[in-house]
């Protein structure tokens, strides 16, 4: 696989358990007192043992100083992409930009299905995705009544606000072909993991997501490419290949 010669940083997942809701705070600190520089949680809903992960990220934002902390990966389909935009801006106030935002199709639909959320199809879910990030983009950059008409989402004038505190990075848990193309065309970084990326597939699905970044971007001004499992690419001082974030990943 190529070699872009980035900076490499490192983080740990901490899961969102509820059988003891101590232990996502205690294993925080610790992973700042480390110096490791992220952290990344699953966003599992359904799931009747997680606590709920935005809740989580607040508080463990509050009780930290320096890590950054993001959703590995949020549930789109039980998270609308405005929501999703604001919630991660407002941490980002709050917390001094310290957020980042991983997202995620929705894998799992039964779950999804239980909690009210639409059944949608594999390729249904990466077209909402696409959408999705562009919505979430216009949120974080417009100043104007922000209107998206969409086959999955509809915006109807809805006013941005607050203004992240920093260039949040935009990361995406992707796999499939055409999913890795919307991540190389409108993304920052890949949050993959090695459970649905391994080792033998990384060169490929990297290529995928490279050729990708370099076809011409009408929507937004970023330019993404990829780089190994558990990798992400926020936007750093490169037109088009920026800072890797190495954390581990985990599929919703």
């Amino acid at each position: 696989m190529s070699d872009y010669q980035q900076e490499i940083h490192f983080g740990a997942i901490v899961d969102p358990t509820a059988s003891d809701a101590g232990w996502p705070l205690r294993l925080s600190r610790v992973i700042e007192q480390l110096g490791l520089e992220y952290i990344g949680m699953q966003d599992h809903p359904y799931n009747p043992g997680f606590l709920d992960t935005w809740t989580l990220m607040a508080t463990l934002l509050q009780a930290t100083e320096r890590v950054h902390i993001f959703p590995n990966v949020a549930n789109l389909p039980l998270r609308p992409p405005v929501m999703l935009a604001k919630a991660a801006a407002t941490l980002d106030v709050l917390s001094g930009g310290r957020v980042e935002l991983g997202l995620g199709a929705g894998a799992f639909r039964e779950g999804i299905e239980a909690m009210g959320g639409p059944g949608r199809s594999r390729g249904e879910s990466v077209e909402a995705l696409e959408e999705a990030v562009q919505i979430i983009r216009a949120y974080w950059k417009g100043d104007r009544a922000l209107r998206f008409d969409g086959k999955y989402y509809v915006v109807k004038g809805a006013r941005p606000g607050p203004r992240p505190a920093h260039s949040i990075g935009l990361w995406l848990g992707s796999y499939g072909p055409r999913a890795l193309g919307v991540l190389g065309r409108l993304a920052d970084g890949w949050l993959p993991s090695s459970s649905y990326a391994p080792p033998e597939r990384l060169p490929e699905m990297q290529q995928r997501i490279d050729m990708a970044a370099l076809e011409p971007v009408a929507s937004h001004e970023i330019f993404a490419a990829s780089t190994m499992s558990w990798a992400s690419l926020p936007r750093g001082r490169c037109k088009r290949f920026s800072r890797v974030r190495y954390t581990t990943g985990s599929m919703n």
